[in-house]
């Protein structure tokens, strides 16, 4: 990017500079060094100024090129090199940051198949680009296959990973009449999709054009500097040519009256302003990312402080988004212990690759029970799995298939059982040998360790109780809920109902801290004031979308950064305040009397300095326990 190739001659040009001149090299060979990282820093933010000066505003890029010339100009040019230097990078880092977000908004189409196999009216089939689909269209989809068009199932059963849409952590049965998404990924099933959505407008493009449309409107936020930069740039520049005319029109000599006016823009000059603000925040950003928070931005983590409501995602946020065993309820009349059971269910469902099926494998090799060989395995798109253990028949799958074929009192004990566990909010599976019920397991989603304590603490932080956005369903919504002292749930939703939900809280004044980790929370976590994404689970779009990434998915460590948050605007105000007492003490001084150049140049460097070094505080691990 040419931002950063800039940024980067002036950084080596200033570097190699300052070497010179501190290794006593003569003053032609750092001055032409300095020159030049003039001129390669400078000419885009000169540029823009002059740009916003045709326009008729005046803005803080102008008005830090004119200190620096007018430090150069009275011998002051490793000071206005310095300055040239902060705003090449960070112009730089900026540029960096839109441009991977807009690459990973592109990539998030790449999820649906670029080609799908649609039906033609004489039985045929031929493979078409999915952007040719049309409505009414009728594709095949095959086993491992990504669907290509948003439809209704006509024929066929299988299972389909709906995760990267609504964040549901277990695949959800298909079959006639049943609805599907582009870009989710299909089981073990053949499938006859009827396309209902212009490729277009399927839910998937629909969480690209979200994303791009949330990051557009979304409110920039700006340091302080930056939201009161017209009218300061104005104030200092009339200062500094009233100055500069003023004594020239009574007769004053031309040397002295060019000294003072540039004596009074260097001190005039926001150095101190911008080192009061950005020190405590890049400070803050260090000290979070040694802990796993990364925060994308100064501008972040000066947000961050100023969150009032969190919504949290459900499967893999205030979860980990990995199906496991969390209950077993051995029924009677199957003649079996919860150790045998588990064993026959372990040895049925170990060459399915379906997650149900993995998580009973787990469970099983958890508990260190061996898993005997199978023969005749069969898995059966949507029902479940049968195959043979020595004599016996083992069948595990979805109650409701099974139940069909067993008597009436063995299948009555069953339903009982099956709704012992579902009202726990668990997805339940039946255990059928040699065709009596066995046994149901409870599968279900395990909080991530101290998921009830981060709620808690960001309660009492923030003075509201988090809120659960997600897609999977109420029951399971509300279980997770429960568990962690969430009272407000919102479940079933699609991407652009957390967007409108987020927004709905943003128009009444709540600064909304989204924390998600699928594609289908992206829109969100563009939306709202800030987002966090979960870093090890969480998908490229969204890592890309998010303020702040929490490296280790370490729940607790996002109440400690929006601590560390509050503490650094703390900081901010305090330099402020100190920044601000001195440039108000050193403009006054030439207005009024005469300030020597040297006295200046020591005020005005001696307040960057302490504000600089009071912000490093922050760089401190007593500032992250705290």
């Amino acid at each position: 990017m040419p931002e950063v190739r800039w940024a980067t001659a002036a950084t080596a040009l200033f570097s190699a500079g300052a070497l010179a001149q501190l290794a006593g090299a003569p003053d032609g060979l750092w001055w032409a060094l300095y020159l030049a990282c003039y001129v390669t820093g400078g000419w885009r933010p000169g540029l823009a100024g002059l740009r916003a000066a045709r326009e008729k505003t005046l803005d803080i890029d102008l008005l830090m090129i004119a200190a620096a010339l007018g430090a150069a100009a009275i011998g002051h040019i490793l000071d206005g090199a310095l300055l040239v230097v902060i705003f090449a990078v960070s112009g730089a880092l900026e540029a960096l940051a839109t441009r991977r977000t807009a690459d990973s908004v592109r990539g998030l189409l790449d999820l649906a198949p670029d080609r799908a196999h649609r039906l033609c009216p004489d039985g045929t089939e031929e493979s078409v680009d999915t952007a040719r689909l049309a409505v009414d269209d009728v594709i095949v989809v095959r086993p491992g296959e990504c669907i290509g068009a948003d439809g209704e199932v006509l024929d066929g059963h299988s299972d389909v990973d709906r995760s990267s849409i609504t964040g549901e952590p277990l695949p959800v049965p298909a079959s006639a009449g049943d609805g599907v998404f582009a870009g989710t990924l299909n089981g073990a099933g053949t499938l006859r999709v009827r396309v209902s959505q212009d490729p277009s407008a399927s839910v998937l493009a629909r969480i690209v054009t979200l994303v791009e449309d949330a990051s557009a409107t979304k409110a920039k936020a700006q340091l302080f500097i930056e939201r009161i930069e017209q009218r300061y740039s104005v104030a200092v520049v009339a200062a500094t040519l009233a100055l500069f005319f003023g004594p020239l029109a009574f007769g004053a000599d031309l040397q002295p009256t060019l000294l003072r006016a540039m004596t009074f823009m260097i001190v005039a000059s926001p150095c101190a302003v911008v080192l009061s603000t950005m020190p405590p925040l890049l400070s803050s950003i260090a000290n979070a990312g040694r802990h796993g928070v990364l925060a994308k931005s100064a501008v972040v983590m000066e947000k961050l402080g100023a969150t009032t409501t969190v919504a949290f995602d459900k499967t893999g946020t205030l979860t980990e988004g990995t199906p496991r065993v969390t209950g077993v309820e051995v029924l009677a009349g199957g003649g079996l212990d919860t150790h045998e059971l588990l064993g026959l269910a372990a040895a049925a469902e170990y060459p399915s690759e379906h997650p149900l099926g993995r998580a009973v494998v787990a469970a099983a090799t958890e508990r260190g029970i061996t898993i005997p060989p199978v023969t005749d395995f069969e898995a059966r798109p949507g029902l479940g799995v049968h195959a043979r253990v020595g004599t016996r028949r083992i069948q595990v799958g979805s109650p409701a298939a099974l139940l069909a074929g067993c008597d009436g009192t063995a299948r009555e004990r069953a339903r009982a059982g099956v709704a012992r566990l579902e009202a726990t909010g668990a997805t339940v599976v039946l255990v059928v040998v040699d065709g009596v019920p066995a046994g149901v397991f409870g599968l279900g989603d395990r909080l991530r360790p101290l998921a009830r304590q981060t709620v808690h603490d960001l309660a009492a932080l923030t003075g509201t109780t988090p809120v659960l956005l997600t897609g999977d369903t109420h029951t399971a919504a509300r279980t997770v809920a429960d568990e962690v002292g969430i009272g407000e749930v919102h479940a079933g939703l699609l991407p652009q109902d957390k967007v409108a939900l987020v927004r709905q809280r943003e128009a009444r004044g709540e600064r909304v801290l989204v924390v998600g980790d699928g594609v289908n929370d992206a829109p969100a976590l563009a939306a709202a004031s800030c987002g966090v994404a979960m870093g090890r689970v969480g998908a490229d779009l969204t890592l890309t979308t998010a303020d702040a990434v929490v490296v280790r998915d370490e729940l607790a460590t996002v109440p400690a950064v929006l601590r560390l948050s509050r503490r650094a605007r703390r900081f901010v105000i305090a330099n402020l305040a100190i920044a601000g007492s001195f440039i108000v003490a050193l403009v006054t001084w030439p207005l009024v009397g005469h300030l020597p150049l040297p006295v200046a140049v020591a005020f005005h460097e001696g307040s960057t300095v302490l504000v600089a070094l009071n912000g490093l505080r922050l760089l401190r691990e007593a500032a992250w326990r705290a």
